[in-house]
């Protein structure tokens, strides 16, 4: 080998030594020796026991209905005493559009949430008027109406509509990826991540809000960056809020009414 070279390789290799030893290594050491500096054993995460099922909260959740009773909803409205009027049977609650749209007592910004709902078995009507419901992930009205941020139900195993407003869509906004419908008279499931918007001082949005959601398993909405509320004519827009309940919609449609069962959340 010439001469000049080997010096170089010579010089390279002292180089590479001093390097290690100046990154506070030793040639001693072994794997699992280098391999600590860059282990972390703190904060530990807390420990939270699943349910039996995918279905059944996990020791953390907060129950929102159990099949036992409405304790933890309201009516929608100024009246924040007004109880929920929907009705409960068999473990299951069913839409009363008379008395429309329910309301978490509770005020929520970031969770978890697993909701199942049924389209009935023998769903009549076509487009937008066929097993109508919504799931208000974060609803801002005072007043009753619909407003927030809409993740949509309805019967779409084999009806067509706007894209942007069938089920798994961010209402008038997100379109979902797929469509993992199941058929009328089947329990279908949501399970969403909900990341709150956050405000400035002066009304202007910090950072927008955000939803992940699986509907049966299936991804429909990836990290959605949300435009603003759910407007059902003209262009969402953001309204400074904080905590919020979560709403379940009673559609004017004249089909018959959805139900649900098995709802809880985990506020992250």
């Amino acid at each position: 080998m010439n001469v000049s070279v080997l010096s170089c390789l010579k010089k390279m290799l002292v180089l590479l030594v001093l390097l290690f030893l100046a990154g506070g290594y030793s040639l001693a050491q072994t794997p699992a020796e280098l391999a600590k500096p860059t282990e972390v054993y703190s904060p530990v995460p807390k420990i939270v026991t699943p349910g039996q099922t995918d279905a059944e909260p996990p020791s953390d959740a907060i129950i929102l209905f159990d099949g036992k009773n409405l304790d933890m909803w309201r009516a929608a409205g100024v009246d924040t005493t007004k109880p929920a009027g929907w009705e409960v049977s068999d473990h299951v609650m069913t839409v009363n559009k008379k008395a429309g749209g329910i309301l978490t007592k509770q005020r929520f910004m970031d969770y978890q949430l697993h909701l199942e709902f049924r389209i009935p078995k023998d769903i009549e009507g076509s487009g937008q008027a066929r097993g109508n419901s919504g799931i208000f992930l974060a609803d801002i009205s005072d007043s009753g109406a619909d407003l927030g941020y809409e993740l949509q139900i309805l019967d779409n195993y084999n009806n067509t509509t706007y894209v942007n407003g069938q089920v798994g869509s961010m209402y008038k906004q997100g379109i979902p990826l797929v469509n993992p419908s199941r058929k009328p008279g089947e329990w279908q499931v949501y399970e969403v991540v909900w990341t709150a918007p956050r405000f400035k001082e002066d009304g202007s949005v910090d950072s927008p809000a955000k939803v992940t959601a699986f509907l049966n398993g299936v991804l429909v909405q990836n990290d959605y960056v949300l435009k603003g509320v759910t407007q059902y004519i003209g262009q969402p827009y953001y309204k400074k809020h904080g905590a919020s309940p979560i709403k379940l919609q009673a559609h004017g449609d004249p089909s018959k009414p959805d139900s649900f069962r098995n709802i809880w959340i985990r506020p992250l």
